[in-house]
């Protein structure tokens, strides 16, 4: 990579955070928004759930913490923001521009989790406060290797959201096309109960989809769980190489479509 393009890289990234910051409140609020791990933590405490299924409350509380940091830094929301580009007609001269409209979405993401951070922390803060038998230090190591499994995590979910986005070049309600992946994605990701605690006989199925990988694994790897970490990031790679060239496939023949029928 040239050094002219890590320029306009570092350019877009600082132009799109200072953006952001004119929405601390409204980011403040998405942030606090994405607590749904801590609702399912005192659900499962509170109703002696985890008895059942053999998990202290202290690793029970730390994964929910670590899939609340995962959520954090993994949540998209580009098929929203691209399908109202569309309809109020933004695209056109996004697609005159030599720079794909994806990246400048990938920087808006990217410039909201860095202003989301600190929210993120002070959350976190307060939730150790109420509860410190929870506290732990990971090793350096597990540090780096969560961030950059959430990171990977990012990558597929923002793929999956952008191959999803892409079907506005034929249709302007791709958004309910999301809210229906939402489904499986809140149920076999890891947000509402850790997988490794599923069926043997539902897990055989899930472990092959890209959901497990999105909150549960980055969680588990953070939170000192068991998990397969080998197999964990294979899978990651895996479907970021999977889902890569299926937009791009679909994003050249939604411009061919779309500049046919503008010309």
């Amino acid at each position: 990579m040239s050094n002219l393009s890590i320029r306009k890289i570092f350019t877009l990234l600082k132009v799109q955070y200072s953006n952001m910051l004119e929405y601390r409140i409204e980011i403040a609020l998405w942030a606090v928004s994405g607590i749904i791990p801590f609702f399912m933590l005192n659900i499962w405490t509170n109703n002696n759930l985890n008895e059942s299924i053999n998990i202290s409350n202290t690793m029970l509380s730390r994964y929910f913490l670590s899939a609340f940091f995962v959520r954090q830094f993994s949540v998209v929301w580009v098929v929203f923001t691209f399908e109202e580009d569309a309809l109020l007609g933004k695209v056109s001269p996004y697609l005159i521009q030599p720079l794909n409209p994806f990246l400048r979405y990938f920087a808006q993401h990217i410039a909201e989790q860095i202003t989301r951070f600190p929210f993120a922390l002070i959350i976190a803060f307060f939730f150790l406060l109420f509860n410190p038998q929870s506290i732990w230090i990971p090793k350096l190591h597990i540090l780096l290797l969560s961030g950059l499994s959430t990171f990977l995590s990012f990558l597929i979910q923002f793929l999956i959201q952008s191959i999803i986005a892409c079907l506005c070049f034929w249709t302007e309600k791709a958004s309910s096309i999301e809210r229906l992946l939402f489904i499986p994605t809140l149920f076999l990701s890891g947000l509402l109960a850790p997988v490794n605690l599923f069926p043997e006989y539902v897990k055989s199925w899930i472990y092959i989809t890209p959901f497990p990988y999105l909150i549960d694994f980055p969680a588990n790897l953070l939170s000192g769980n068991p998990t397969n970490i080998t197999f964990g990031f294979s899978m990651q790679i895996i479907w970021i190489v999977i889902l890569y060239p299926l937009f791009r496939k679909i994003w050249l023949k939604g411009t061919k479509k779309y500049t046919a029928m503008g010309s």
